[in-house]
C-alpha cells in the first residue's frame, strides 16, 4: 500500500471509531437514559456511592464528558451540592477508562461481524415493537462498528511501522514529554472522546512503530484533555453549573503533574503485570484514573469549596428571564428532554397568567406603569417560546418514536397559542389601555362588571390549559371546550347588555363602546387560542366529529369563508363531538 493509501485507511478508521463511540453513547441514553439519571440522582447520599454511580453511568454511556453534563444539569437546578457531584466525576473518569480495558481484551475485535449483524437485526425487527431494544441494537450496532475500526487502525499502523519519515516524527513528539502531552490533549478535546484516543494510541501501540512507554506522555495528555469538551459545552451555563468541569480540569491537571515524574519507574511495574503493547497502554489509563479516584475521594469536600469560590454566584444578579430547564445533555434522552420542555411551557403559561391578571388592573385603573411592565413581559414570553422551538428543533433531529415525536408536536402547537396571547395582550389589549388612558376614559359601572366577569373565566381557562396540557387527561379535555362555549354565550350577552345600555343614553357606555367590544373580542381570541390544547387529546381519542357545518350552498359557503375568524393555530373548531377535526 502507497503512503496515502495507509493514511486514508487510518483516518477512515479513526472515523468509524467516533463515529462507533457515539452510537455507542447516544443508544444508551435513549435506551437507560432516564434511569441512568435517576441512579445518579440517588445514589449521592456519600462520596462512594456518588462514585460508584458515576463509574456506573460513565461505563454505560462510555463517555465521561456525557456523564459530566447529566450531573452539570443536577447542579444547575439545585439537585446537587458541587461536592457529591465532584465525586461522580472521579467515578466517571474511571469508569470510561474500564471501557478501555474491555473493549482491547483479546479475541474481542473479532466478534464485530456477529455483533453488526445482530445489531442491525434488533434495530430493525424492533423498531415499531419495542423502542428500548431497538436503542440496544444501535449500542450493539456501535459495538460493531468500533471493533472494526480498531481493526482497520491496527493493520494500517502495521503498514506505517516501515515508514522512516513518521517514525522520525513520533519519536520527536515522544521525546518531548510536554509536547506529548498538549498534543494528546488537543487530540481529545477535537475528537470529543478519551476513550476513541486511547484506543487510537493502543492500536499505534500494537504496530511496534514506537516504543509503548514512549507513548506515555500522550496517555497523560488525553486524559487532561477529556475534561476540555464539557468545560466549552458549559461554558454559556451559569457558575454553578461550570463549577463541575473546572474541578474535574483541576484533579487531572493535578494527577498529569504527579504522574509525570514517576512515568519511569511506572513502566518497569506495568512491563512485569503485563508486557504486551496494548495492554500497557489501557493499563496506565486504568491506573491513572483509578489512583486519581482513591486519591482525591477524600478531598472532595475542600476541592468543592475551592471551586466554589473560583466561580461564586454573581451577587445582587437579576433573576434570569431565560429559560431554565431545557437542557443539552438531555437531548440524547427525548422522553426526559420533552418533559423538561414542557416544564419551560409551564413557565410561558405561569408568564401568560401574570400578563393577564395585570391587564385587568390596568383597564380597570389606567396604570400606565403597569401597561409598560405588561408589554415588556411579551419579550420574555417570546425569548422562552424561542427558545422552545429551538430546543425541540435539535431534539427533533434524533430518531423519535410516534409518541415521542407526536408530543414534541403538541408542545410546539401549545407554545405557539401561548405566545399568540401574549401578542394579543401586548399589541391589542394594552394598546387598548394606552388609548383609553390617554382620552381619560372609564368603563360604566355595569360593562366593567361583564369584563370582570369574562375575565375570571378566562384566569380559569388559563390553569385548565395547563393542567390538560399536562395530564393529556379527556374529561378535562371536554371541560375545556366546553368553557370556550361558555365564554361565547357571556360574550354574547355582555354584547346585548351593552347594546342596551348604548340605547339608554348612558354617557360612560357611548364613550367606551368601541374598547369595550374590542375588549371582548380580544379576550374571546385568548379562550379560544388557550383551548386549541384540548383538540389534539380529543382527535386522538375519536370523538370530534369531520365538521358540525350543514351542507349549504357553494356560492354561501364562500361567502362565509371569506368572512370567518382566523382559528388558534393547528387546530380549528369549537366544540366536542360537534367540531371539526384539526386543520391539516
Amino acid at each position: 500500500m502507497s503512503g496515502t493509501e495507509i493514511l486514508i485507511d487510518i483516518l477512515g478508521g479513526v472515523a468509524l471509531l467516533l463515529w462507533g463511540v457515539r452510537m455507542i453513547r447516544t443508544g444508551m441514553m435513549r435506551a437507560f437514559g432516564a434511569s441512568l439519571r435517576a441512579a445518579i440522582g440517588v445514589w449521592t447520599g456519600n462520596r462512594v456511592k456518588a462514585a460508584l454511580a458515576g463509574t456506573l453511568a460513565a461505563a454505560m454511556v462510555q463517555s465521561s464528558t456525557a456523564t459530566a453534563l447529566m450531573v452539570c444539569s443536577f447542579v444547575a437546578h439545585g439537585a446537587l451540592s458541587t461536592a457529591p457531584a465532584l465525586a461522580v466525576m472521579l467515578g466517571a473518569d474511571l469508569g470510561a477508562a474500564i471501557g478501555a480495558q474491555i473493549f482491547t481484551s483479546g479475541g474481542v475485535a473479532g466478534l464485530w461481524p456477529a455483533l453488526a449483524l445482530l445489531g442491525y437485526l434488533m434495530h430493525t425487527l424492533f423498531e415499531r415493537r419495542n423502542v428500548r431494544l431497538r436503542h440496544v441494537g444501535r449500542v450493539v450496532l456501535g459495538l460493531a462498528i468500533l471493533l472494526l475500526a480498531l481493526t482497520m487502525i491496527g493493520r494500517s499502523a502495521q503498514e506505517l511501522s516501515s515508514s522512516n519519515v513518521l517514525h522520525v516524527i513520533m519519536q520527536a513528539v515522544a521525546g518531548e514529554p510536554l509536547l506529548a502531552i498538549i498534543t494528546g490533549a488537543l487530540l481529545t478535546w477535537a475528537a470529543y472522546s478519551s476513550l476513541a484516543m486511547i484506543l487510537l494510541v493502543a492500536a499505534l501501540a500494537s504496530s511496534d512503530l514506537l516504543a509503548p512507554a514512549s507513548l506515555f506522555p500522550i496517555v497523560l495528555g488525553i486524559n487532561l484533555g477529556a475534561a476540555l469538551p464539557a468545560i466549552t459545552a458549559t461554558i454559556a451555563e451559569p457558575r454553578v453549573a461550570r463549577r463541575i468541569p473546572l474541578g474535574n480540569l483541576i484533579f487531572r491537571l493535578a494527577g498529569v503533574l504527579v504522574a509525570l515524574p514517576f512515568l519511569g519507574p511506572l513502566e518497569q511495574y506495568l512491563v512485569a503485570f503485563d508486557p504486551e503493547p496494548v495492554r500497557l497502554i489501557v493499563n496506565l489509563h486504568l491506573l491513572f484514573n483509578l489512583a486519581l479516584c482513591l486519591g482525591l475521594l477524600a478531598f472532595i469536600g475542600p476541592i468543592g469549596q475551592l471551586v466554589d469560590r473560583l466561580l461564586p454566584e454573581a451577587a445582587g444578579a437579576a433573576e434570569d428571564n431565560g429559560p431554565r430547564h431545557l437542557d443539552e445533555s438531555l437531548l440524547d434522552t427525548p422522553p426526559v428532554a420533552l418533559a423538561m420542555a414542557a416544564r419551560e411551557t409551564l413557565r410561558m403559561g405561569d408568564v401568560i397568567e401574570a400578563m393577564l391578571a395585570n391587564s385587568l388592573r390596568v383597564l380597570e385603573q389606567n396604570d400606565d406603569q403597569l401597561r409598560r411592565e405588561v408589554e415588556a413581559t411579551d419579550d420574555e414570553l417570546d425569548q422562552l417560546h424561542e427558545a422552545i422551538k429551538l430546543y425541540l428543533t435539535r431534539l427533533s433531529r434524533n430518531e423519535l418514536d410516534d409518541e415521542d415525536s407526536q408530543r414534541a408536536v403538541d408542545i410546539i402547537a401549545f407554545t405557539t397559542n401561548l405566545e399568540h396571547v401574549g401578542d394579543i395582550v401586548d399589541k391589542n389589549l394594552m394598546e387598548l389601555a394606552a388609548k383609553k388612558i390617554r382620552n381619560r376614559l372609564q368603563f360604566s359601572a355595569e360593562g366593567l362588571q361583564d369584563l370582570k366577569e369574562m375575565h375570571a373565566h378566562l384566569m380559569e381557562t388559563v390553569r385548565l390549559s395547563l393542567t390538560v396540557f399536562i395530564n393529556q387527561d379527556l374529561a378535562m379535555a371536554r371541560a375545556l371546550l366546553e368553557r370556550k362555549d361558555q365564554l361565547r354565550e357571556m360574550e354574547l350577552n355582555s354584547t346585548e347588555r351593552h347594546l342596551g345600555r348604548l340605547r339608554s343614553g348612558k354617557v360612560a357606555s357611548i364613550e367606551t363602546s368601541s374598547l369595550h367590544l374590542d375588549v371582548i373580542r380580544d379576550l374571546k381570541r385568548i379562550n379560544s387560542h388557550l383551548a386549541s390544547v384540548a383538540y389534539p387529546i380529543l382527535d386522538r381519542a375519536g370523538v370530534l366529529r369531520p365538521t358540525r357545518l350543514r351542507r349549504k350552498p357553494k356560492a354561501e359557503a364562500r361567502r362565509q369563508a371569506a368572512s370567518a375568524e382566523a382559528e388558534p393555530v393547528a387546530w380549528s373548531g369549537d366544540s366536542v363531538e360537534g367540531t371539526p377535526r384539526p386543520a391539516p
